[in-house]
């Protein structure tokens, strides 16, 4: 028996050795460094067949960025200076010199995001949204913080009737339900999922407390059922 816990204890601390814990002040050491207070929302950069999702998602990204503890400028406002300024293709900007926009609106970083699925299913009753995040430094040209999800929403609906009549009755319900949805639900989502890592800011709570805490994958992919 001794020999088999020793085994054990031996096979555990190999595992343990072989997938050690990543912190957030590792993996984001460069966030830490530069510790940005500010952050500008740039326009998505929509790589899908949904021209509108570009429009719809951009307005889902202010609120998580200021819950983390950020001052985030206002995205109309940005939105208008960018059209003014004939730059909203941010895509444009996605590895360029971002400077001018510290100079102009004293922001330490951007906030670039793109749109890589987008799709809804009313049959299967689903909302899915893949994006990518890239917080540059508008200093350093640095990326600070680099992550991407794949998120379903599951916006299905089952009686537990066990019928052929419940069954089709849940396939219509479902589909009502989906298309009854808000169109930003899987993008908001997909916020809360991936973004869930990012150290927090100036105006956080965790704010210097969080980079000993462990840091995510890279890449997500999850699913989550609408209450």
């Amino acid at each position: 028996m001794r020999r088999y816990i020793i085994c054990f204890f031996l096979l555990a601390c190999t595992l343990t050795a072989c997938s050690p814990v990543i912190t957030r002040g590792t993996q984001y050491a460069k966030m830490y460094e530069e510790d940005p207070t500010t952050i500008l929302i740039m326009p998505p950069i929509n790589r899908t067949t949904f021209v509108e999702a570009k429009d719809y998602f951009y307005t889902t990204l202010y609120v998580p960025l200021v819950e983390k503890g950020y001052y985030v400028y206002s995205p109309y406002m940005t939105l208008q200076m960018l059209q003014e300024e004939s730059a909203y293709d941010s895509e444009m900007f996605l590895e360029s010199d971002l400077s001018a926009f510290h100079k102009i609106l004293n922001a330490d970083a951007a906030m670039f995001t793109i749109i890589k699925t987008w799709k809804r299913s009313k049959i299967g009753g689903t909302l899915t949204c893949g994006v990518e995040y890239i917080l540059r430094s508008t200093k350093t040209g640095e990326t600070l913080y680099k992550r991407e999800g794949l998120i379903s929403v599951d916006t299905s609906i089952n009686s537990n009737s066990g019928s052929l009549l419940g069954a089709l009755i849940d396939l219509a319900a479902t589909a009502i339900n989906t298309a009854a949805t808000d169109k930003v639900v899987a993008g908001r989502m997909c916020n809360v999922y991936v973004l869930s890592d990012m150290p927090e800011g100036k105006y956080g709570t965790k704010y210097k407390n969080d980079s000993i805490m462990a840091a995510g994958k890279s890449y997500i992919k999850g699913t989550t059922k609408v209450k």
